[in-house]
């Protein structure tokens, strides 16, 4: 098995099969496997995802819902393919996109993960999908939204053009094109992650395992992120800021000083319980 491509679906039934048809849509010159895990949907969603795609997938259902990277992991258990894709479920996956990533990893074997260029619904770029590291520098200008032209400075890397090919550091988890062999040699993702970080902190682990990371910009899909709601759900918010506490204890705390530590865990604290506020306040769409 050439490829195994793993998706995670939680309430999302036309989402998810959209996606889906949007890689049997195209014939592709390796072969392939699509693994669904179901995050313990208290919908309907599975039981019409099997109906639909019958055996074309094979599907997981999870007795309860652990997260994000609890779910991708179940899947990546029973992965039989040379290359592993992690792809959200609310993504469509563009003609020729898997086959030229197929391909660059195929001739560049030091590459360990491979992204593409993410498009959002309105077609501008989610810059989530080419990343530094964050760190408290460059979190410290994103924050406050301070230009700078310093690539070590710059979160987003914005100064990189979005339809060419770099070595980066991160990538976004709605499409994570990765070598089987470098997670059996980093390990999967990190459960103590519910949602959000689980990416940059695998990412991390591949770089230090001594694999390349690489943004392709010539292909892409679209994700359609964030289009159910301006009003989030406390526990996403909640999860989102747990997740750069996490991320932050166990990178980068024992490089920095105990003032340091503290002034970064307060702030942590401090973002996330305004976020908490503002968003009682905002409405749904």
């Amino acid at each position: 098995m050439d490829l195994s491509i793993v998706i995670v679906n939680y309430q999302t039934f036309e989402l998810t099969k959209n996606t889906i048809n949007s890689i049997f849509g195209y014939e592709h010159p390796f072969s392939y496997e699509v693994l669904v895990v179901d995050n313990a949907s208290s919908d309907d969603s599975l039981a019409k995802l099997q109906e639909y795609f019958n055996d074309k997938v094979k599907f997981i259902a999870s007795a309860e819902n652990n997260g994000f990277a609890a779910g991708n992991n179940q899947a990546l258990r029973i992965a039989e393919g040379e290359y592993v894709l992690l792809l959200n479920s609310d993504t469509i996956v563009w003609e020729n996109t898997l086959e030229d990533i197929y391909s660059y990893m195929e001739k560049h074997r030091d590459v360990g993960a491979c992204g593409c260029r993410v498009l959002l619904e309105n077609g501008d770029l989610d810059k989530a999908c080419k990343r530094s590291f964050p760190n408290v520098k460059n979190s410290f200008f994103r924050l406050f939204h301070i230009p700078t032209k310093s690539k070590d400075n710059d979160y987003n890397l914005d100064n990189l053009t979005d339809d060419e090919i770099y070595e980066i550091d991160c990538l976004t988890g709605a499409f994570m094109f990765m070598r089987a062999e470098a997670l059996d040699q980093v390990g999967f993702l990190d459960e103590t992650f519910f949602m959000y970080g689980e990416d940059i902190d695998l990412c991390y682990r591949i770089k230090e395992g001594g694999w390349k990371i690489v943004y392709y910009g010539k292909s892409k899909i679209t994700h359609l992120k964030g289009a159910s709601s301006k009003k989030q759900k406390s526990k996403l918010i909640y999860e989102f800021y747990r997740a750069m506490y996490i991320y932050y204890k166990k990178h980068h705390a024992d490089e920095n000083s105990i003032i340091v530590n503290v002034v970064v865990y307060i702030g942590i604290a401090f973002l996330c319980i305004l976020k908490l506020f503002l968003n009682v306040f905002k409405k749904k769409d």
